[in-house]
């Protein structure tokens, strides 16, 4: 049988200074101690200062440093005159009534295509004959540009796009055209030439280009003696001038 419980003779002594008197608690008053507000206030107030010092010196810096050149090559170019004489001396014969621009429809390069358009939107303003050669359309502009700068003198220049001749006379590239297009002297060079309407064209919509009547845009024909034969009338992309719009 069990032995009856007994009463334990050992008085605990009361301690209400410190509910916690065994030894094993003995840090858990020191770790339940809440950190004096004073502390928090005075770590804010070091991080805050840490803080206000950063930019205060970060907006000093910005204001002593120079301004990038891109923001002032707008002023630069206001201020000086096109560099239209140090062009080089080619012309297109057969094309003194007309601006031709060579340029690309194609969104590969981003810069070329924005480039493009910006020309094509400033000299279509003028409502004046331009005869647009896109090189993504016809590969043979392509040689057509090369062959006119090469027998200029220039075979090792890099040619980009757009290429812009007035009256048969080059005038330079997408920055050329906006210079002269802000000092005024674009409209000089234009004036004379004959004014069109500004209308799209009924036939190519205005892409300038209309499928080959022949090969019915395959590039191929189909002769029963030799078999299939590339088609002559039109260009690699089966696509021909269109005859209501072309210069």
């Amino acid at each position: 049988m069990w032995r009856p419980r007994a009463k334990s003779t050992v008085k605990i002594h009361d301690t209400p200074s410190s509910p916690f008197s065994f030894s094993t608690f003995k840090d858990i008053q020191n770790l339940c101690v809440e950190d004096h507000p004073s502390s928090h206030i005075k770590k804010s107030s070091s991080i805050f200062h840490r803080v206000r010092v950063a930019n205060t010196f970060l907006r000093s810096l910005s204001l002593s440093l120079p301004e990038p050149e891109h923001n002032a090559a707008p002023a630069h170019n206001k201020t000086t005159t096109p560099p239209l004489q140090e062009q080089p001396s080619i012309t297109i014969p057969g094309a003194d009534k007309r601006i031709v621009v060579y340029y690309t429809s194609l969104r590969v390069v981003r810069s070329t295509y924005e480039d493009c358009k910006t020309v094509q939107s400033i000299l279509r303003g003028f409502r004046v004959l331009i005869d647009e050669r896109d090189l993504s359309m016809d590969s043979s502009f392509l040689n057509e540009l090369n062959q006119i700068f090469s027998s200029g003198g220039n075979c090792c220049r890099k040619l980009t796009l757009p290429r812009v001749f007035i009256g048969g006379r080059y005038m330079g590239g997408a920055e050329e055209i906006r210079q002269l297009n802000e000092s005024g002297e674009l409209k000089k060079f234009i004036e004379g030439l004959p004014a069109v309407d500004s209308g799209v064209c009924d036939v190519c919509g205005g892409y300038r280009f209309i499928l080959c009547g022949q090969c019915s845009g395959s590039h191929k024909l189909y002769i029963v003696k030799t078999g299939f034969k590339s088609c002559t009338a039109c260009n690699e992309n089966g696509l021909i001038r269109c005859p209501s719009c072309a210069v």
